[in-house]
């Protein structure tokens, strides 16, 4: 059974209120993670089972089996994806880029049980080797709500950019 969302932007999501504002403090958290290189941290928000996709910037919202994906990652393989990021062995990211995410129009679409479905928008300026990228894009997640916060069951990142620039590999995560 599925919730529509207020106006104000809160819903109850099980026996617990979540407010736009939470679900935004949670997104920049993340940010902050990811752009501090937090990776052990960053990986504790995301439930285990969780997902964390990428679909091509041709993506029509196929599933994961008919889709083109540039991550399609289950739990397993996130946590693999942390630990090579991390270590030497992630040449593309040895030292890693510098990044600066921008989060936006962040809105709570529908709840169900135990879940919220959100999307926002996202702006990731990359540095690297000298070189400057932009990666422009959407989120489309769905949270875990707990009783103490917050954790993705799918974290997904669609770019809406028609192509990324020579050298604007997605060896971070988006």
């Amino acid at each position: 059974m599925s919730t529509t969302v207020s106006r104000r932007g809160v819903v109850n999501v099980g026996s617990r209120e979540v407010t736009r504002a939470e679900v935004e403090d949670f997104l920049y958290h993340e940010a902050q993670l990811l752009d501090e290189w937090r990776l052990d941290e960053w990986f504790t928000l995301i439930e285990e089972g969780g997902r964390l996709e990428v679909p091509t910037t041709d993506w029509g919202g196929w599933d994961a089996t008919t889709a083109g994906y540039f991550v399609c990652d289950d739990y397993d393989l996130i946590q693999a994806r942390v630990k090579r990021l991390k270590s030497r062995k992630a040449h593309a990211e040895n030292p890693h880029s510098r990044t600066h995410r921008m989060i936006s129009n962040v809105i709570l679409l529908e709840a169900g049980a135990e879940t919220l479905w959100i999307t926002a928008n996202f702006v990731i300026h990359r540095y690297r080797d000298g070189g400057a990228y932009t990666y422009v894009g959407r989120y489309e997640h769905v949270l875990k709500v707990d009783p103490d916060g917050l954790r993705f069951r799918v974290r997904r990142a669609v770019p809406v950019m028609e192509a990324m620039d020579p050298g604007a590999r997605l060896s971070f995560i988006l």
